[in-house]
């Protein structure tokens, strides 16, 4: 027992009055004479052994009547240790889009807001935050209509970014209990091998999850061009619902063009193929009908007439393996000898590739550094009787790079760089096992670029990122076979359609994208992107002929866009998105450590108050007092 008051129990010192006050008697009796007493002494001894006994109970009865009230103003009470320690609360509240779930007929996350309002004190002072908001030091009046409208999200914190976000809300007392509250489904996806929560802090996890995870989702799309005409478009969808079809429909706009059926194999896989007319636009939008989660149920694209990329060769050799490389369906491709170069075409390039020349004048060697500030692409493919000297000067300003002494040497090209950007989604899986290409003579060259090819024993064949691409051999027949090989297709055609970064079919929503719109913007242009309802201004950067779009942060919601130059629709660009939310597999809590599992929000709060809760028994003195002040009414009534 503890009292909140203990000072005052001080006053049980006044109770040694009333017992000295007993002990010394100080009332005194007074003998009178009288005759023949002697048939009276037994009435005089009994009556002074009552009175005795009756002083001695008024005496207890005064002093533990005296007692309970000092304890009822010390106010005793009761508690577990914690329960007076100050708390701090921080509640993560998951938004995210696996939260659209139903469960009886509510979603999880309508669920969990509705129940943590219910449930939580209203005038206790907690922070919250969600996947993209934060509520610090607030009361759950003061965020009751956010939370109810509170939006889904296409992000979601994983474990690690929980707590740390978590940390920045609690203070730096130690002191101080702190408590954080998870409220989320727990996919899979949120926990890592490297996930940790903090054990300074108390982790309450309270998984809220539909009663059936069933979901299904379309993936991705894929515009299959160049087999025949009409196109095809392929679509992935992905699901582990019993249903054995699935209805699937494709708009063009607001109008319905195009409708089948997705029937999933054992893997909850299943693919689709729409015809489509070849080179006419679309505004592709795909939908479904699932009861789950509702975000996946529709898949935006857009297919616009392409921007031929622009291709300049100066080359120094009569073979025709680059004229077969860039088709006049997708590239504008030119190529000159040096002596018949005209310098005024340059600029107008979005690729510039050397090709087995001796030297490299510095009249080009200025253009090509101008072409590539200004987000063109250079490809430089030595000669065997390359002046060093001259592709040095050239070389050094990109990645500082050099070409050393040449050697005379048979080797093959055995290492590709399954990682670097240009052989992104050119291969399903890592390939070991091709029919490696040789080169006779190569440069040992020095560089601080990636390396995307590399022969045997580690030497460079082909290096270079972003923009600036080059060889240390020659391609030509009688040093290399690496034309015969399958590797120069997505090699060169990736290089080349870097050099203009079109649109693609679709993008997806946070997630990096950069597009270049071939315009000449003036100096006080600019370029907003915006659908009904919505609009931003994207970072941009402007080139000669060119304007090179990058989104990150925006936009936070999937649909059509229309990129504007002065109210006046240019190019469209489609996002949706990411479908990480879609696979509805769910994380084991038991095997989280530094965490108290909770079965609901309801028994985490009735937790949370049998963990806090004081219990008073300074009613129970005061009634107690009461009592002994009764008693005491009946000693003095009834004994005599």
């Amino acid at each position: 027992m503890q009292f909140k008051h203990p000072e005052i129990l001080w006053a049980l010192v006044l109770l040694i009055i009333p017992i000295l006050i007993h002990l010394f008697q100080l009332r005194r009796f007074k003998k009178t004479p009288f005759t023949n007493v002697a048939m009276l002494q037994k009435v005089v001894s009994e009556s002074r052994k009552s009175n005795t006994l009756k002083k001695w109970l008024l005496l207890m009865v005064r002093l533990l009547m005296l007692t309970a009230i000092v304890f009822a103003f010390a106010q005793p009470f009761s508690s577990k240790k914690t329960a007076l320690q100050q708390k701090e609360t921080v509640v993560y509240l998951d938004d995210s889009f696996s939260m659209q779930a139903k469960s009886n007929g509510l979603s999880l996350l309508e669920k969990s807001t509705q129940e943590l309002i219910k449930n939580i004190d209203s005038e206790s002072v907690f922070s919250l935050f969600t996947n993209e908001k934060t509520f610090k030091d607030i009361t759950i009046k003061d965020i009751q209509n956010n939370l109810l409208s509170l939006p889904y999200s296409h992000k979601q914190l994983d474990f690690n970014g929980i707590a740390l976000k978590a940390n920045t809300l609690f203070s730096n007392s130690d002191a101080s209990i702190k408590n954080l509250i998870l409220l989320s489904d727990f996919q899979e996806r949120m926990y890592a091998s490297n996930s940790t929560l903090d054990s300074t802090v108390t982790n309450y996890l309270v998984p809220v999850r539909p009663k059936e995870a069933q979901n299904i989702a379309i993936d991705s799309v894929f515009l299959i061009e160049n087999q025949a005409t009409p196109s095809s478009l392929s679509v992935m969808l992905s699901g582990n619902n019993d249903n054995e079809n699935v209805p699937i429909s494709l708009y063009n706009g607001e109008l319905l063009i195009a409708k089948t059926s997705a029937k999933f194999d054992t893997n909850g896989k299943a693919k689709v193929v729409f015809t489509i007319p070849d080179n006419q636009p679309l505004e592709g939008i795909l939908k479904i009908m699932d009861n789950s989660l509702t975000y996946d149920n529709q898949f935006f694209f857009n297919i616009d007439k392409k921007e031929k990329i622009k291709v300049l060769a100066i080359a120094n050799s009569n073979d025709d393996y680059l004229d077969r490389l860039f088709t006049q369906e997708e590239f504008i491709f030119k190529k000159y000898s040096l002596g018949q170069l005209d310098y005024s075409f340059l600029d107008e390039q979005n690729v510039i590739i050397l090709d087995n020349l001796p030297s490299i004048p510095k009249s080009l060697q200025k253009v090509l550094k101008t072409l590539k500030e200004n987000g063109g692409t250079v490809i430089v493919i030595p000669s065997l009787e390359s002046d060093l000297t001259s592709y040095n000067q050239f070389l050094s300003g990109f990645f500082a790079t050099q070409l050393n002494q040449k050697l005379v040497v048979d080797k093959k090209i055995t290492n590709i760089s399954f990682e670097h950007p240009l052989y992104k989604n050119v291969f399903e899986k890592k390939v070991y096992n091709f029919q490696y290409p040789n080169v006779k003579q190569f440069f040992k060259t020095k560089s601080t670029a990636l390396k995307i090819l590399s022969l045997e024993g580690g030497d460079a064949f082909l290096s270079g990122t972003d923009g600036f691409y080059f060889f240390s051999a020659p391609l030509e027949r009688d040093n290399s076979n690496f034309k015969n090989s399958p590797l120069i297709v997505p090699t060169f055609y990736n290089m080349a359609t870097f050099g203009l970064r079109v649109p693609r079919t679709y993008h997806t929503v946070g997630r990096p994208n950069t597009i270049d719109v071939p315009i000449d913007l003036g100096s006080d242009d600019i370029l907003n992107v915006s659908k009904e309802g919505y609009e931003f201004i994207p970072l941009q950067q402007s080139f000669p002929h060119k304007v090179r779009i990058s989104f990150s942060d925006n936009p936070t919601v999937d649909g059509i866009f229309n990129i504007k130059r002065s109210g006046k629709p240019i190019k469209k660009i489609s996002f949706n998105y990411p479908r990480t939310e879609s696979k509805l597999n769910y994380l084991d809590l038991n095997n989280i450590n530094s965490s108290i599992r909770q079965d609901s929000i309801t028994s985490l709060f009735d937790f949370l108050e049998a963990e806090n809760s004081i219990t008073a028994y300074w009613k129970w003195f005061i009634i107690l007092a009461l009592l002994l002040a009764l008693i005491e009414v009946i000693i003095q009534k009834f004994i005599t």
